[in-house]
This record gives structure tokens, C-alpha cells and sequence, in this order.
């Protein structure tokens, strides 16, 4: 089982809770295709992530969005054009070890996803406590959690309720260096987010704009 996750940028002046709107009908012929499952979408201002797993290495969100490329940005860095960026797996509590294994054990899950943004000059620094955690703790938290960057943007996607149960298989560390005090350790790497009430915070929940099951987990329905 793949998981995939991706960065897009709609254009200005395009309202992603409109643009996206009707394209559940179409999506859905599209994920059977692409064999996609648990397919998610989120927002925040222009900027759009994306979640979906699939047991094929190719399942392309180009072609799962077709009819959409128009409302988004270009993006550089490729002999073709792509509107759909890749962010890197850089924390997951559990990866999948089989179908099996990746089976939820809940019926339609609710998927959320926040964002953080790292200071640049602690990229370095957070991906290494991040690896370290993950290889000492496997299985510490839902099954399905998960953090992506792209370069200093971080998506964590996770799913209510938690799946909480030990992984198949044992962590590659046999260290136990993860602090013990992990927020204290991990604030001083956040540019934080100002809300209004004068509270700042490292991560900003962001809205839920299209949720896909798929076909193979039972009855598929967009919110």
C-alpha cells in the first residue's frame, strides 16, 4: 500500500470550496482506475492538500483531477507540467505492512490534517528527532498519522478516532534518546501561527473540503 500526499495552489481568484464542489461523481470513476482509496482533501486560503492511498506506485493525481488543472497553478521543476507537487514522508506512527495490516478497523473515519511552518534553519534539526521518535516508538500514535513537508511547510494528516494498536514489525533504533519533554523540545523550531484571540500556536487545524472512500472500504460520500 502507497500513501500519497500533495501540495497544490489554486489560481487567484479561484474559491476552492466552490471550484471543487461538484467534483465527487467524476472523482470517484477516476479512483476506481487508479485503484484510490481513503482520498482526502483540505484547504487553507489557496493552498490545497491532498491524501490518498493506493496499492499501485503510479496512481497520479493529475489524473484523478483532470478536469480541475485548470483552477490551479503551474509549478516549476519538472520537463512537464504539474499542478500537483509531492511532499516528503518524514514522521508516520505506523507504515503499512500489507493490505491487511491497512485495513481500518473503523467505518468511514473522519480524516483531519493540520500545518506548521519550520523555522528554515530547523529543518534539519526536526526531521532528526522526528526519525528518532518514529524508530524508537513505533506505533505511539494513530495508525494512520503521518507528517509531509514541502520545503519548510509541514502537513500532518491523522484520522478521529485514533487507531491505536502496536505495528508488525520492530522500530530500526534501539536507542532511547527521544526527549521526555517533546513540546519543549519541539517549540523552538515552529514560526508560529497568531490567532486572533493573541494565542500563538505551532499547528493550525485546516478545514476538511472533500472526503472519498473508495470503493474497496465501503460506501463512498463527500462532505
Amino acid at each position: 500500500m502507497q500513501r500519497y500526499h500533495y501540495l497544490a495552489h489554486c489560481r487567484h481568484g479561484v474559491d476552492p470550496s466552490v471550484y471543487f464542489r461538484d467534483v465527487a461523481s467524476e472523482l470517484q470513476e477516476r479512483m476506481k482506475e487508479a485503484v484510490v482509496h481513503h482520498l482526502s482533501l483540505f484547504h487553507y486560503g489557496s493552498k490545497l492538500f491532498l491524501y490518498y492511498e493506493s496499492p499501485l506506485m503510479d496512481a497520479d493525481p493529475h489524473a484523478l483531477f483532470k478536469r480541475c488543472e485548470s483552477g490551479l497553478e503551474q509549478w516549476p521543476g519538472t520537463d512537464t507540467l504539474r499542478r500537483w507537487v509531492p511532499m516528503m514522508d518524514i514522521f508516520h506512527y505506523q507504515q503499512p505492512a500489507g493490505a491487511e495490516h491497512w485495513r481500518r478497523i473503523h467505518l468511514s473515519p473522519q480524516p483531519y490534517a493540520r500545518i506548521a511552518r519550520l523555522k528554515p534553519e530547523q529543518v534539519a534539526s526536526y526531521i532528526f528527532y522526528h526519525y528518532q521518535y518514529q524508530e524508537e516508538r513505533p506505533g505511539d500514535g494513530d495508525k494512520y498519522g503521518m507528517i509531509s513537508l514541502y520545503e519548510n511547510l509541514l502537513f500532518f494528516y491523522s484520522e478521529s478516532p485514533a487507531t491505536i494498536e502496536p505495528p508488525p514489525y520492530a522500530g530500526k533504533l534501539d536507542t532511547a534518546n527521544t526527549p521526555s519533554d517533546w513540546q519543549a523540545a519541539m517549540d523552538p523550531h515552529f514560526i508560529m501561527w497568531d490567532q486572533d484571540a493573541g494565542k500563538s500556536l505551532a499547528w493550525l487545524e485546516i478545514p476538511l473540503l472533500l472526503q472519498l472512500e473508495g470503493e474497496a472500504y465501503g460506501k463512498e460520500h463527500a462532505r
